[in-house]
C-alpha cells in the first residue's frame, strides 16, 4: 500500500481527496498544528521522516472573495510549493493541483491546451504563484501538475461557489443571481479519484494536464437545471448583460493517457449534490446566501 502525504487536508479539494483515497493507500494528512507548510525545515523533517511515495499539494494561500485574508499570496503560495519540491529525493512523486489561472485571466480562450502556457504571464497574485511552480516542473522529473478549472462538490464554500450558491438558494426558495453569463468547465469532485489514483499509480507521459469535461456549460444553463432538479419556480436575475470570457481547457491531453475515464454528467452531478445539501440543509447558514459577493 503506497503512502500518500496529502496537503491542505482540511480544506475543500484536500477534503473530498482524504475521503476518496482513504481506502486505497495508507495517508498522512498533518493539521496545521502538526506541520507548518511555511517552516521549510519543518517539511524537511516531516518528509525524512515519512518518506511518502507521493505527495498530493492541494494546500493554498486563497484569493477568493471569501478569503479570511487574501494577503501574501504570491509568497506563501510560493513556499507553500518549494519548501515541498525541494526535497524532491524524500518522496516518490509530487502531484500539484495547480489551476487554469496559470493562463492569465486577462487573455483566456475557449478550450485553452497545456502549449497555450507562457503565452502570458498572469498579473494576479495566485495565478503568477502557479506559472512559478509551472515553470519549475518543466525542468523536474517527478513532479506532475493538474491544472483544475472548474470543480465542485460537498465542503465547498456555498456563499461563493456558484453550483453550491445555486442549490443551496433554491432550499430556501431565494432569487438564483449571477453576475455576468459565462461558459465554464465543471469537473465533479469525486471524479478526481479516477485522476488522481492513474497518476499515484501510472505516473505521466507529461508535465501538466488540463483537468476539465469534455464539454463546457453556460452559468445559466446551470441554473437552470438546478431548478428543474429542486422543482422549484425561482427567479434567475443576471446583473450584468452578456457573455464574460470563458473558462474552459482542452483535455485531449488526460483523455490520451486516460481512454476509459468517465466523468460524471453534470445533471447527475448536480442531483447528487442537491440531495447531500438536502440532508445537510440544518448545518447553512441562510444570511450568508443573501449578499452576493
Amino acid at each position: 500500500m503506497k503512502k500518500i502525504f496529502v496537503t491542505g487536508g482540511s480544506g475543500f479539494i484536500g477534503r473530498n481527496i482524504i475521503e476518496q483515497l482513504n481506502s486505497s493507500y495508507e495517508l498522512l494528512a498533518p493539521g496545521h498544528a502538526e506541520l507548518e507548510l511555511l517552516d521549510e525545515a519543518a517539511v524537511k523533517n516531516y518528509l525524512g521522516k515519512n518518506k511518502p511515495d507521493v505527495v498530493v499539494h492541494c494546500a493554498v494561500r486563497p484569493g477568493h472573495r471569501n478569503a479570511r485574508d487574501a494577503s501574501h499570496q504570491l509568497d506563501h503560495n510560493c513556499r507553500l510549493f518549494f519548501n515541498l519540491a525541494r526535497n524532491s529525493d524524500l518522496f516518490g512523486r509530487l502531484i500539484y493541483l495547480s489551476s487554469g489561472a496559470v493562463y492569465d485571466q486577462r487573455y483566456y480562450r475557449p478550450k485553452m491546451k497545456e502549449e497555450y502556457f507562457d503565452a502570458h504571464v498572469p498579473i494576479d497574485e495566485v495565478g503568477f504563484s502557479k506559472y512559478i511552480a509551472a515553470k519549475y516542473i518543466e525542468q523536474t522529473k517527478n513532479i506532475t501538475e493538474l491544472r483544475l478549472f472548474g470543480i465542485f462538490g460537498r465542503y465547498e464554500d456555498y456563499a461563493i461557489r456558484f453550483i453550491s450558491n445555486m442549490i443551496c438558494k433554491t432550499l430556501f426558495d431565494l432569487p438564483l443571481t449571477i453576475k455576468q453569463d459565462r461558459r465554464f468547465d465543471y469537473v465533479h469532485v469525486d471524479d478526481l479519484r479516477p485522476v488522481l489514483e492513474h497518476f499515484i499509480d501510472d505516473g505521466g507521459r507529461h508535465k501538466a494536464y488540463n483537468i476539465t469535461p469534455d464539454s463546457s456549460i453556460e452559468l445559466l444553463a446551470l441554473a437552470e437545471k438546478v431548478k428543474t432538479i429542486a422543482g422549484r419556480d425561482l427567479p434567475i436575475k443576471i446583473a450584468q448583460p452578456g457573455l464574460g470570457v470563458e473558462y474552459s481547457g482542452d483535455n485531449s491531453r488526460l483523455r490520451s493517457e486516460m481512454k476509459s475515464l468517465t466523468l460524471t454528467p453534470i445533471d447527475a452531478a448536480i442531483r447528487k449534490l442537491w440531495g447531500w445539501y438536502s440532508d445537510n440543509i440544518a448545518s447553512l447558514d441562510r444570511e450568508c446566501l443573501l449578499y452576493d459577493k
